[in-house]
This record gives structure tokens, C-alpha cells and sequence, in this order.
């Protein structure tokens, strides 16, 4: 079970049903849609995983299942079960982020209890909203002297504890997946994030961002509520 103090594996699975779903009729909607809550809520026994609903926020994704397992297998006997369901047939995924979390070399401790410290495992779920998006730095970044950087994460982190209603979880992907990290912020203040991302954005460190696109919008909710979504 994850959520130890051992590092954990993290993955961001986001998925879009085909529309033809939608068409079938409602006795086997109902159906499938059952069949697949219950594989999900099966898995709780084994990780620690947590459905969100996209509906209406971005054109390509309906919901998205955070998990955070010991090891990679479990993503794929996970994802494997869930291809054999009735719901899954009519599934793909338009974005999946693979990470794995760390202790930051640049942070020492944090002042607000709902900001990242030195950890190796994340807590997740603690708020309605997430945002998650993968992050890429310029090779120039990793490049600098330590000290230069470890400069411009106080700051970063400066701002941060600014927003206190907002909490950040960071995991990594070097050697993983494309981006270096995923980040995931959790609040139950949408206003709080757009304002901690623009005052993000006049900061020295933003200059060695090389993408930190799509970003993805989030709605925490039960697993039944979420698959009410799809229609």
C-alpha cells in the first residue's frame, strides 16, 4: 500500500469516452458504468487512487484517475482490468504522466502546513480542484551553478507561501516519462491559483520554463458521480 515513507510511484491517467457510448441504450450504460466504478473502487484495496471529473473543462479528456502506487505493475494490472470492462472498450486515454516523487534539493522546510516540504510521499485529495500539467526546464537551467539556482527557488518559493490555500505536490519523471516533473495543485480557491501562477510568471526562474503545457483542470468527486458525468 502506498503512502509510506518510501518513495511512490505517481500516474496522472486522463481518459475520454468515444461518443458512440453515449448512443447505447441506457440499461447498458448504466451497466457498464457500474462494472467499471466497481473495478475502480476494487483498487483502493492496493494504491492510493482518486477520481476526478474534466467534463466540460477540456475538449479531449472526461475524467482523470490519480494514482499512487509502489510499483509501476500495479498501473498496468490496474489498466489492464480496466480494458476488459464493458466501459473500457469504448475508452482511450489522451494523456497518461508517469512520475515518481522525491525529497527536493532545494527545499528546506516550509512555513504553511499545506505546503510541499521535504517528503517522499504526497497525500493527495485533500481539496475539490486539481491542476496538474507536465513541466520541462531549459537544458541552460540544470546548467547553472547550484547556488544560482537554489537563488531563484527561494523566491519561487517565497511566492508560493503566499497561497497558502493552495498546495503543491511535485513528482518526477526524469528517465520516466517526456517532462522532468508533473505538478499537481490542489485548492479549493481557483482565484488563488490563477494568482499564484501569474505572480509565478515575474519571477527569475520563469525564464528557464521550456513548457509547462496542457495544463489540466480537475474536479474531485466520488468515482459514481464522476462516470454521471459521461452522460
Amino acid at each position: 500500500m502506498a503512502g509510506t515513507a518510501n518513495r511512490q510511484l505517481v500516474n496522472f491517467a486522463f481518459y475520454k469516452v468515444d461518443p458512440a457510448w453515449r448512443r447505447l441504450p441506457k440499461e447498458e450504460r448504466e451497466a457498464s458504468k457500474k462494472e467499471f466504478g466497481s473495478a475502480v473502487d476494487e483498487w483502493r484495496q492496493r494504491m492510493l487512487l482518486i477520481p476526478y471529473s474534466t467534463v466540460g473543462l477540456r475538449p479531449e479528456t472526461d475524467f482523470m484517475l490519480w494514482r499512487i502506487a509502489d510499483t509501476l505493475d500495479l498501473f498496468q494490472e490496474m489498466s489492464r482490468q480496466l480494458n476488459k470492462t464493458a466501459l473500457g472498450a469504448y475508452l482511450t486515454t489522451p494523456y497518461s504522466f508517469v512520475a515518481m516523487t522525491r525529497r527536493s534539493i532545494y527545499v528546506d522546510k516550509h512555513f504553511h502546513p499545506g505546503q510541499e516540504g521535504r517528503r517522499a510521499a504526497i497525500v493527495p485529495g485533500e481539496y475539490r480542484y486539481l491542476f496538474v500539467y507536465p513541466f520541462v526546464k531549459t537544458r541552460e537551467w540544470f546548467l547553472l551553478p547550484i547556488e544560482q539556482r537554489q537563488e531563484m527557488m527561494n523566491v519561487h518559493i517565497k511566492v508560493g507561501h503566499q497561497f497558502p490555500s493552495v498546495k503543491l505536490n511535485t513528482t518526477y519523471s526524469f528517465g520516466l516519462d517526456d517532462q522532468e516533473f508533473v505538478v499537481a495543485f490542489e485548492s479549493d480557491k481557483p482565484a488563488d491559483f490563477v494568482d499564484l501562477v501569474m505572480a509565478l510568471r515575474e519571477t527569475e526562474g520563469s525564464r528557464f520554463t521550456l513548457r509547462d503545457t496542457p495544463i489540466l483542470t480537475c474536479v474531485r468527486k466520488p468515482i459514481h458521480e464522476t462516470l454521471d458525468d459521461l452522460g
